[in-house]
């Protein structure tokens, strides 16, 4: 029977500021030479007994003594894992790649870059119970102090979040220090957002070097989708007569023909200037059956992105138009698309899955027709000018 040391257990109460208010939490110097950090509850300073789930310093003392208990009758001690941060992030990333939620090539990526970049330099050998809320915290604003900027923090902690989460079931883990670290509140700044104009889009089609470079570009800036999902498009998928371009895969150059971002297809109205641009293009004497590519490369095959990429800079220069990413000409669609159409239906053409995502676009609706219907609040009448007689 394995015996612990009691009298290494030890602990003490502390105040933590949060963004919702003070949080009391514990620490505990455990039997096994590990320590645990955790949440308690927040702080209640009221008059009068505490809500459910708050603590005054009494109670919060009360619920460490409590664990300190247990502990030293042995209860609840948790278990060493045996595995290091590089182990389980190593694990997870495996699943992620082969197995469930089969992530797509793009994400792959990503997520192999914020392991190599971030995680595993800062965490990769240190034992996994050894890692507390406080060091991720301690990690995160020194890095953020260094310039990591603030998105990339949000989701180096959300990664962070799903390598623990994974590492309770197949390590053991009793709890996932993830869950008590401050979220980062992420807010979206219009001033920062660009887009191109109908007018800037088609400057940039006249500058491309080439008919299917131009129509691409009309079509990425007029219907939203993503570059891959052009690369994918197929001359079966333009349905002229619904005036629809049904979206059903998406290309990349690593991962080969996938699904679209969202798991799922979807369609986008085809306005007339890109049926137009479109029907033109298929026009072409090779690659036009069913199956072929709208914007096939020279062979029939698909595109590479990133020389596509290379002849938007060029076609830019060209026109002498702002540098935006290609990926803005996306953005230019939804904002466009808002001013006349509701966001439920600008959400569904663009596929994304959280309305939130969509609603940046909102405050590029006009309210025209808003400003006249309220005007009539702020009005009065005006009084008549007597006139005087000559």
């Amino acid at each position: 029977m394995r015996t612990h040391r009691t009298q290494s257990v030890s602990g003490h109460i502390y105040l933590k500021r949060r963004q919702k208010g003070p949080v009391w939490y514990w620490r505990i110097r455990l039997p096994n030479g590990g320590e645990e950090r955790k949440a308690i509850g927040p702080e209640w300073a009221g008059n009068g007994r505490p809500p459910s789930g708050h603590y005054t310093r009494r109670t919060a003392q009360a619920a460490l003594e409590a664990r300190l208990t247990d502990l030293r009758r042995g209860v609840g001690i948790p278990e060493r894992t045996g595995a290091t941060f590089a182990d389980a992030a190593e694990g997870w990333y495996s699943n992620g790649s082969t197995g469930e939620p089969d992530w797509k090539p793009s994400t792959r990526r990503d997520y192999r870059s914020a392991l190599d970049r971030h995680l595993l330099p800062a965490f990769g050998p240190e034992r996994l119970e050894e890692i507390d809320t406080a060091a991720i915290e301690a990690w995160r604003t020194r890095a953020m102090a260094n310039g990591l900027p603030r998105r990339t923090a949000a989701k180096l902690t959300a990664i962070l979040h799903g390598i623990f989460k994974r590492a309770r079931k197949a390590y053991g883990l009793r709890i996932n220090p993830v869950d008590d670290v401050e979220p980062l509140r992420l807010r979206y700044d219009p001033a920062r957002y660009d887009f191109y104009s109908p007018s800037d889009v088609w400057a940039l089609v006249r500058a491309a070097s080439s008919e299917q470079d131009g129509a691409l570009f009309l079509t990425a800036a007029f219907t939203g989708m993503r570059m891959g999902e052009l690369l994918a498009l197929r001359v079966r998928d333009a349905d002229f007569e619904a005036s629809a371009l049904r979206i059903m895969g998406a290309y990349d150059h690593r991962g080969g023909l996938g699904t679209t971002k969202g798991g799922r297809g979807r369609s986008v109205p085809m306005v007339a200037e890109v049926a137009q641009t479109l029907a033109k293009l298929l026009q072409r004497e090779h690659f036009t059956g069913r199956d072929d590519l709208v914007f096939p490369g020279e062979t029939g095959g698909f595109l590479d992105g990133s020389a596509l990429r290379r002849r938007y800079r060029s076609a830019q220069a060209r026109a002498g138009l702002r540098r935006l990413r290609f990926h803005d000409l996306r953005h230019s669609f939804g904002s466009l698309a808002i001013t006349r159409s509701s966001t439920r239906d600008v959400q569904e053409w663009l596929g994304h899955a959280d309305s939130r995502t969509t609603a940046r676009y909102v405050h590029y609706r006009s309210r025209a027709g808003e400003a006249e219907q309220l005007g009539g609040a702020f009005r009065i009448e005006q009084p008549q000018r007597e006139e005087v007689p000559s």
